[in-house]
């Protein structure tokens, strides 16, 4: 939730956003205080500096995509993709030529991300050729596809896109055409 968080508040133009890399582990792992009450809040507002629209790629953009190049990326578990366990959606499998790298790729056993060379050279074998403004991450619903654009911003490789609406807005229509079994990439 941190990274979509990340992403939110920078599509909506705030720019001064961190995520702390290993989460609350990290935090206790490093000996850091925690606090049991929450502290006072002042009360404050957000003012939307902008709203990047170029960010996000629709489900038409998507259904189209043969006319524009983009390199689409689920990053749901590898079962979730093939169609083999769907735990939260009415139905399994991929939207077809989708490519399936799980968010946790990204990271050390520790759940931190990669140092950033390593963490460089797996998402450039990952893009396959594409520019980083070519992917677009997603996943069920939008919110851990934003992992993916986090461990790009790490790597020093921003530009991709989100399909916000993701698997659960690709399904709504049973039109649409699924896809199971793995990536054939």
């Amino acid at each position: 939730f941190a990274a979509r968080l990340w992403w939110l508040l920078r599509w909506l133009g705030h720019e001064n956003v961190a995520v702390l890399d290993g989460g609350l582990n990290a935090w206790q792992a490093a000996g850091l205080p925690l606090e049991q009450t929450p502290p006072p809040c002042a009360r404050s507002e957000f003012r939307i500096a902008r709203v990047r629209r170029d960010w996000i790629v629709t489900t038409g953009e998507i259904a189209a995509r043969k006319q524009k190049p983009l390199r689409l990326i689920d990053v749901r578990t590898a079962v979730r993709f093939a169609g083999r366990d769907e735990p939260i959606d009415p139905v399994a499998g991929h939207v077809p030529g989708a490519s399936n790298y799980p968010f946790t790729e990204s990271l050390d056993e520790d759940g931190r991300f990669l140092p950033a060379e390593s963490l460089r050279r797996k998402l450039a074998e990952m893009l396959a050729g594409h520019e980083p403004g070519q992917l677009v991450a997603m996943c069920g619903s939008g919110v851990t596809a934003c992992h993916l654009l986090l461990a790009m911003a790490v790597a020093g490789m921003p530009g991709g896109r989100l399909y916000a609406g993701s698997w659960s807005e690709w399904i709504a229509d049973p039109a649409r055409p699924i896809a199971l079994g793995a990536a054939t990439d």
